[in-house]
């Protein structure tokens, strides 16, 4: 009988729970790392460092979400600090009142709250970060750009895989 090694499409449906290899075996499934998120051109633009914690920035109605998780072991991590900012209706991404930052829960997630995200530029974008000297030690800052779909989009989810300092 052949030996059938797992492969990280049968880790993920299967839960990262043991898997059954049709061999009358169980083998843990260990976690595996991941590729880390490089630092996006542009992404660093207008950054104001130590923007305040809150869940809502301005009117809201747009909302920015993701998570963050370790590039060693895909971990999920916690308490950590990223800073959001966009140009919207009510403001330029270069405006105080365009930066806020949220807190990942114990899941890795983060949430906040936004006005509308418009085109500046000609594409509609938001600013995150995770910025090594705001959090707590272990892992390098990440500058992030993404670029939504439509001007139309009403949220943005955005994935950090943080690689090790």
């Amino acid at each position: 009988m052949p030996i059938l090694k797992p492969n990280r499409r049968d880790i993920v449906l299967n839960g990262g729970a043991a898997l059954a290899l049709g061999t009358g075996l169980s083998l843990p499934a260990s976690a595996q790392s991941l590729a880390p998120t490089p630092t996006m051109r542009g992404g660093s633009n207008n950054y104001r460092p130590g923007a305040p914690i809150t869940a809502r920035i301005g009117g809201g109605g747009f909302f920015t979400t993701g998570t963050v998780r370790s590039a060693t072991d895909g971990a999920p991590l916690s308490g950590r600090r990223i800073q959001i900012w966009a140009h919207t209706t009510e403001g330029h991404e270069r405006d105080a009142r365009s930066h806020g930052s949220a807190l990942t829960n114990a899941d890795g997630v983060f949430r906040i709250e936004m006005p509308q995200i418009v085109p500046a530029f000609g594409q509609p974008h938001g600013h995150l970060a995770y910025d090594a000297d705001f959090n707590e030690p272990g892992f390098e800052t990440v500058f992030l750009r993404p670029i939504m779909a439509r001007a139309s989009d009403t949220e943005l989810h955005v994935e950090f895989v943080l690689q090790q300092a």
